[in-house]
């Protein structure tokens, strides 16, 4: 490339330069540059109030509710002290469902076009039936992006730094304050305080299903954990006599396999002064693994013996041997945990805050529990699998980071 290219590339992006310029200077032969700027202006304010003025009509109750597939969810609401109340202060819609913030407001109108899609295009929830069947996983949609937008839609009408406790029930009062000690949000205690709270136990029963669908022993395995109950026996015949019982989320280690049958070795702690039926996760803790007797309890061989410095009880560490089925076994206890886990979410976070598994001891859970066995609906297995993963996460047994 000579010099005389290289100086016509220059003019030219000069020449571009001089126009543009120019046509900075005097956009328009026939209107001035204050006058475009005027008209710009006009554009501008023209299209904010439009845009507030639509906002304003599309956030309004009567809109929300135009659509039928929100009758039952309005009825709900109309119900609710949000909509009535002796201070005559009203929640509307957007008060729960939208932030106040401009931000805010337009990504969640963006984020609606989800609930006119499945309605109008997939048919998802366009019958109150259809609604009613995944008013689980609207509920959950909406209680996680409220806790990814900080609860600033709760906030926006409620603070603790405006609550007078003193004007509050005794038993507002005994919530509200280690409550607002702990800046907790509005609906890790009211979840049900505008709609009817969906059927919680869905989802972790959906998870058990898929749970229960692939927990079969793997050819192999060396270690297994139980997801329910298992029978045990002393021969390789599930049809013969039961002699001892394996709890939920309990152990066993692989040492043999005879046709459908698994050989398996049963370690864990008794009484030594007892009658040695109850086996126990750990020494001189009711979590309970596995209870033996008979032919079963005759395989008993003892590892160590010790005594609880806490009670002064003896007990012993012992193993049997035993048969069980292949079913109902995985390899980890992890997807026992995260099923269990989101059973106590919501079993227990429905009408209240539940504590964090590690606020109670392993045999404090066991009355802790007990305690709240009225206020929830759960079947003996299902009561067993909770209880035993509370425990295995409590404040004396290493809590959630040691499981």
């Amino acid at each position: 490339m000579g010099p005389n290219t290289n100086y016509k590339n220059f003019m030219g992006v000069s020449t571009f330069m001089k126009k543009l310029l120019q046509k900075l200077n005097k956009p328009s032969a026939k209107y001035s540059i204050l006058a475009l700027v005027l008209i710009g202006a006009v554009i501008t304010v023209a299209g904010v109030v439009v845009m507030n003025k639509s906002l304003d009509y599309f956030s309004q109750t009567e809109f929300c509710v135009s659509c039928h597939t929100m009758q039952q969810n309005y009825e709900e609401y109309k119900q609710s002290i949000h909509y009535s109340n002796a201070k005559g202060i009203r929640a509307e819609c957007v008060d729960c469902h939208q932030p106040k913030d401009f931000v805010g407001k337009i990504w969640r109108k963006m984020g609606a076009y989800k609930d006119v899609y499945h309605h109008f295009v997939t048919g998802k929830i366009d019958t109150p039936e259809k609604f009613e069947e995944h008013r689980l996983e609207l509920a959950q949609k909406v209680w996680d992006r409220m806790a990814d937008e900080n609860y600033k839609t709760c906030t926006t009408c409620h603070s603790y730094e405006a609550m007078d406790h003193d004007k509050q029930s005794v038993q507002a009062m005994k919530e509200m304050i280690p409550a607002a000690k702990e800046n907790m949000a509005c609906i890790e205690c009211h979840k049900g305080i505008a709609h009817e709270l969906p059927n919680m136990a869905g989802g972790f029963r959906k998870t058990f299903e898929t749970l229960t669908a692939s927990a079969t022993a793997p050819a192999g395995a060396k270690k297994l954990f139980s997801i329910e109950e298992k029978s045990l026996f002393a021969t390789a015949d599930a049809n013969g006599k039961v002699e001892g019982q394996l709890l939920p989320a309990s152990e066993v280690e692989v040492v043999g396999e005879e046709g459908d049958m698994l050989k398996v070795r049963v370690q864990g702690w008794i009484e030594t002064n007892g009658k040695g039926r109850v086996m126990t996760e750990y020494m001189g803790k009711r979590v309970f693994k596995a209870t033996v007797r008979g032919d079963v309890k005759a395989t008993e061989t003892v590892i160590s013996e010790e005594v609880d410095p806490a009670t002064n009880i003896a007990w012993k560490q012992v193993a049997v041997n035993a048969y069980i089925t292949k079913d109902h076994l995985v390899e980890s206890i992890d997807p026992i945990w995260d099923y269990a886990s989101e059973m106590y979410a919501s079993s227990c976070n429905s009408c209240h805050a539940a504590p964090a598994p590690g606020h109670f001891t392993a045999n404090g859970w066991i009355s802790s529990l007990k305690a709240m066995s009225a206020y929830y609906r759960l079947s003996k297995t299902e009561e067993r699998t909770l209880l035993k993963y509370l425990q295995n996460h409590g404040s004396d047994t290493g809590g959630a980071g040691a499981h």
